[in-house]
Order: C-alpha cells, then structure tokens, then sequence
C-alpha cells in the first residue's frame, strides 16, 4: 500500500513528519537510488528508502519517554556549534527517538520524546492545543499591566501572541516568578513575550505538556510515560 513518503519516514521512526519533509527538501533522501520529492508516494514492502546512504529501518517498538533537561543542552540531533543534545542523555535507549518540539538552549524541563510520527506531529502542532505550562523567573517586580499584556496577547516581529494563562507566584529575592501556559510554540517565545512588557527572564523551566507533568524526575533523568499518561496525551490530541 502506498502512502506518502514523509509519513512513512516518520512512522519508522526518522523524525516527525515536518523534520521528514525538510530532510526531503534537503536532498537526503533516496527511493529506489534516485533523489526523493515531497509529496512522493511510496510502498514501505516494495521501494528502497535511505535517509544520508543508510536503508531505512524497519519500523521499531513505540518509545514514549519524558526528560528532564538541564541547562546547556539542545533538543536537536545536531548542532553547528558541537553543542550537546538531549540524546546524549539516553545512551541505553536503542531505538531512534527525537524530542518533540523545541526547548532553548539556555532553558529547562519537560521534554518528550517519542518514534511515533503521527503522536509526535500533533503533539507539536499548534492546530491541537496542546497547552505547555513553564516556571519563569523574572528580573525585578512585575507590575500588573505587565501580567494584564501577556494574558491578553503580546505582540510580537512575527504577529500576536495567543492569550496566555498567566499565575503570579511568591517573589524570590526581588524577583517575579510566574506559571504560564501558552498553546503556541514559536522560537524563544515566552523569553520575546517577556521582554516585550519589559522584564528580562532569569530562569525558564517547562513542567508541562499537556496531562504530562515533570514531577519529581531529577534534572537530567528520563523514564517511560505510563499507559494511562500515553491514554491522556492521546487523547488530548484527538488521536
């Protein structure tokens, strides 16, 4: 049975569907020893698939784990810069699993991580909601049209932002800590929103996504979602 090439990239576990098209795009990608197209379509039983030279995998058992990450590591593969990713920290993990969606460099937390193409896609796209929540720290004080702004909807070079949830915490040494909960996920985000009302973020940490909570896994440590977590998170797709 035929069926596009980028869903059957994903499915056995390359990226998700969208990181699958730019490896498309990028002319590393081969059926039948001939440079692949997007928008191809293919029979996994019949054509042969390989991603930079190497065959593509069979499909491989479903992995679902959630990560703590700490400071100073990449939710990428790789990097330019040498810089370390998250997949450094689950070396006994057999299986080709990618993080799903981003989380800066210089920020912390939950991180999920799957080979399930079709979860990993509406997971990561804003078209479901999925809500994200984060701990921010805040230089200085907040004031309350500050907190009104981010709830509102800021605006930002690339539009306005969503209305955010947005739950002012106890101050820490002069500084403002906040729960926030956004459904979007553009690059740095919640750093832009923040120092667009006019305080600069100390420290970000994602405890959150959607029914998934970050508990209390130890900075970077990792473990397998439970069947009832897998149930929730499905569910909260429509999946």
């Amino acid at each position: 049975m035929e069926e596009r090439l980028q869903k059957v990239m994903a499915q056995s576990g390359v990226a998700s569907r969208r990181a699958c098209e730019e490896l498309i795009k990028e002319n590393r990608v081969q059926v039948n020893g001939k440079p692949a197209h997007l928008g191809q379509k293919v029979d996994p039983m019949k054509d042969h698939i390989s991603v930079d030279g190497k065959p593509l995998a069979q499909q491989e058992s479903r992995r679902y784990l959630i990560l703590n990450k700490p400071f100073g590591y990449i939710t990428t593969s790789k990097d330019q810069f040498g810089r370390r990713s998250v997949l450094d920290l689950l070396p006994e993990v057999t299986e080709r699993v990618y993080p799903v969606g981003r989380l800066d460099y210089d920020s912390e937390g939950l991180v999920f991580l799957t080979n399930d193409g079709d979860l990993a896609y509406r997971v990561a796209h804003p078209k479901f909601e999925l809500p994200k929540t984060y701990l921010v720290r805040l230089k200085g004080i907040i004031t309350m049209d500050a907190v009104y702004r981010l709830r509102t909807g800021v605006i930002l070079e690339d539009g306005r932002t969503s209305p955010a949830q947005v739950e002012v915490l106890k101050p820490q040494d002069n500084d403002s800590v906040l729960r926030i909960t956004i459904t979007e996920g553009r690059n740095r985000q919640l750093r832009r929103m923040c120092d667009k009302v006019g305080f600069q973020v100390q420290r970000l940490q994602r405890t959150a996504i959607g029914p998934l909570t970050i508990g209390k896994l130890a900075v970077g440590k990792h473990r397998p979602l439970s069947g009832k977590e897998l149930q929730s998170l499905k569910r909260a797709v429509q999946l």
